[in-house]
């Protein structure tokens, strides 16, 4: 199953508000509604945001204002501006041109995200290994396996693979909705943990590795990754265990010098006051709601990208 793709004219996506609970298609025929399903995370992860980014160009033509309220959509993930640009840099070539470079990033995810599973799970030495990982960065976060999540499909394709700890990943339950939905979709074994208990899990040993993601990987080797990324990286670094982020090469921001450049997006106080529809603070509680944070480079063992190891 492909998270998003392009067809007949249209962008289609899975909706992963609906998820685990129904995996519902949407079919996105205008810019405004692809940035609404970006901003409400029904299409959500740097992979899959580039994608989208690029076949949002194609869906907006030569409308300008469009495609810079899509580049703008989500201003943490540097793929969504990416996948924007390298589409759009074929706009004078005419509409074909736009869709063929946009295709090309499609699949140029697919190889990618092979790649990745391939080399991060070389990477990981012994067998019935124990992995901890957060949010989801599965094919839900690309177009097909994904990043981290994809180096623990290749693990478990090759019986390496005991384990899988997933954090629930407050607010929105990313880890507990999709990554669960996508361990049990492969057969692998897995349980669920609070996000509070992973520094806790790693210090108390039976972790081989904590597998992340990436949102931006600034020049330094910074990473921003979702929120909650910050303290297993100092939790693994505490109990000596591996600590690896999992991205494309296009997550490699140049733009961006260190971690202290990253802008972090902040979410609306909607998503932590309630939760389910149900209120569980008071009325008028002040909400900080990062939706994701930074991990300095000298807390991480290794950067995987479908190319190469990079070792802060």
């Amino acid at each position: 199953m492909r998270t998003i793709d392009w067809v007949d004219g249209a962008v289609e996506l899975v909706d992963q508000t609906r998820l685990p609970g129904e995996c519902v298609m949407l079919r996105l025929r205008t810019v405004d509604e692809l940035v609404e399903a970006i901003q409400r995370l029904a299409v959500r992860g740097a992979p899959a945001l580039g994608v989208a980014g690029a076949l949002g160009v194609v869906l907006a033509g030569d409308d300008r204002d469009a495609i810079a309220r899509l580049r703008a959509a989500r201003p943490t993930a540097v793929n969504l501006a990416w996948g924007v640009d390298q589409a759009a840099a074929h706009l004078g070539e005419g509409s074909q041109a736009v869709l063929r470079a946009a295709l090309r990033i499609r699949d140029d995810d697919i190889a990618a995200c092979l790649a990745m599973g391939e080399r991060g799970a070389d990477l990981l030495e012994g067998d019935g290994l124990r992995i901890m990982t957060v949010c989801n960065t599965g094919g839900l976060a690309a177009v097909e396996r994904g990043t981290a999540l994809g180096v623990v499909q290749t693990l478990h394709e090759r019986g390496r693979l005991a384990e899988v700890l997933a954090l629930e990943t407050r607010p929105l339950l990313q880890g507990a909705r999709l990554t669960t939905w996508e361990l049990a979709r492969m057969g692998a074994p897995h349980r669920l943990i609070t996000d509070s208990a992973g520094p806790y899990l790693l210090s108390r040993g039976g972790v081989d590795a904590v597998l992340i993601g990436a949102d931006r990987i600034a020049v330094n080797g910074d990473t921003a990754n979702k929120i909650g990324s910050y303290a297993l990286a100092l939790g693994a670094r505490r109990a000596g265990v591996p600590f690896i982020v999992v991205a494309p090469e296009s997550t490699i921001d140049p733009a961006t010098p260190s971690g202290e450049h990253i802008e972090i997006e902040d979410r609306a106080s909607g998503e932590v006051v309630t939760f389910a529809g149900v209120r569980v603070a008071p009325e008028g509680t002040q909400v900080a709601n990062p939706a994701f944070d930074v991990t300095p480079h000298d807390l991480i063992t290794a950067i995987v990208t479908e190319r190469r190891v990079i070792r802060p």
